[in-house]
């Protein structure tokens, strides 16, 4: 089958050397320990050493076993020659005259190493379980779904099949997934209101007189920062909030799924919508009204905010500014007779300091009081 989702470069790079591993993947994935030494050593000739830990080290960092074991970056044949002591690293080139021996060695490896065929029943279990539930709990894309798919078969030692195999599984996966989601949310919206999924239906017809359906007229956030406007808005949220989707039991749904779904219904318009075949239109229409709950109380509060900070607390501000400022002379008048007062009240308190007499407080008022009511 084709690899729909694969571009041609994608489908041609899997399961083989599509680029010279870097520095890192090769001291990870083709540095040989003790066990692969003892292992490697059962083999008598430098060449049939240097290809059995070829083919052990390309299925670590592959994920299969290569029909041609050579098809591998030379730096990588140059690597495992040096841990190995070959000197001439292109003795490997005998290693496939043999055919027998690359499948001998292969069965080897995977018996010693614990891969399993991934047609293995067991595992072949475990591999859908998780396909599955990554499917249903993650709301991306069928290239992320597979190279998650590629990720956790290397991960668990299976070896990868055919890349058009796994993208079928991957395909009837994520079609599993989406036929859930929508059985789901539409059974969801039946059981809170029988009358719930012809009531969203109905909001994409087009009224007499209008040029865009009801739905398209809920989609539509308020433009303008007025008074109507804000009221407009509010009318909006009782709107939407009439069909009182929050009842919906919706808690055994991932949220990210839910907003994929939401996502793709407001990018799709109204006869699209119309088309959709039943359980996914109710639930497109569901999951849309309820983003559009959401998002008209959000930006009917926005605007709020937008009118108290512009009609309201800016206007009091400038009444504020205003007032004082007409005030200022007054402030003006007063600071001079308060520096003034000052004034006196020190140089009499310095006088009665210098002559060491004692503090007469009435005289002293007086002399302020007389200060202060001098014209300024």
């Amino acid at each position: 089958m084709p690899v729909e989702f694969l571009s041609d470069e994608q489908a041609e790079a899997y399961g083989t050397f599509a680029e010279e591993p870097t520095r890192p993947e090769l001291e990870r994935f083709f540095f040989l320990d003790d066990v692969d030494r003892d292992l490697i050593a059962l083999r008598r000739t430098e060449h049939h050493r240097l290809g059995f830990a070829l083919q052990m080290c390309t299925v670590r960092y592959v994920g299969l076993f290569l029909e041609d074991p050579l098809a591998v970056p030379w730096p990588v044949v140059e690597h495992l020659a040096v841990q190995l002591g070959v000197e001439d690293a292109s003795v490997v080139k005998r290693y496939t005259e043999r055919r027998q021996t690359l499948y001998d060695h292969a069965w080897e490896i995977r018996d010693a190493y614990g891969y399993h065929p991934y047609e293995d029943a067991e595992w072949g279990r475990r591999f859908r379980t998780f396909l599955h539930g990554r499917a249903w709990t993650h709301a991306e894309g069928p290239k992320a779904l597979f190279d998650h798919a590629v990720g956790w078969l290397r991960r668990h030692r299976v070896l990868l099949p055919g890349v058009s195999v796994l993208a079928r599984q991957v395909a009837e996966a994520r079609t599993v997934a989406e036929k859930r989601l929508h059985a789901t949310v539409a059974g969801a919206a039946r059981r809170a209101d029988p009358a719930l999924p012809g009531d969203l239906v109905a909001t994409l017809k087009t009224p007499e007189g209008s040029r865009f359906s009801e739905l398209e007229r809920l989609r539509r956030p308020p433009t303008r920062t007025t008074g109507t406007a804000f009221a407009r808005a509010l009318e909006r949220v009782d709107e939407i909030g009439a069909y009182r989707l929050g009842r919906l039991r919706l808690s055994q749904i991932p949220p990210n799924r839910m907003a994929a779904l939401a996502r793709y219904a407001l990018g799709s318009k109204a006869p699209l919508l119309e088309r959709a075949a039943e359980p996914k239109r109710t639930a497109m229409l569901t999951a849309v009204m309820r983003h559009l709950e959401a998002k008209a109380i959000d930006e009917a509060l926005d605007l709020f905010q937008v009118l108290m900070a512009t009609r309201l607390l800016n206007t009091a501000k400038r009444k504020t500014e205003k007032e004082r400022l007409s005030t200022l002379p007054q402030l003006e008048k007063a600071s001079r007779v308060l520096a003034r007062a000052a004034k006196v009240l020190f140089e009499e308190l310095e006088l009665v300091e210098e002559q060491e007499a004692d503090l007469d407080v009435a005289a002293l008022w007086a002399a302020v009081e007389e200060v202060a009511r001098a014209p300024p």
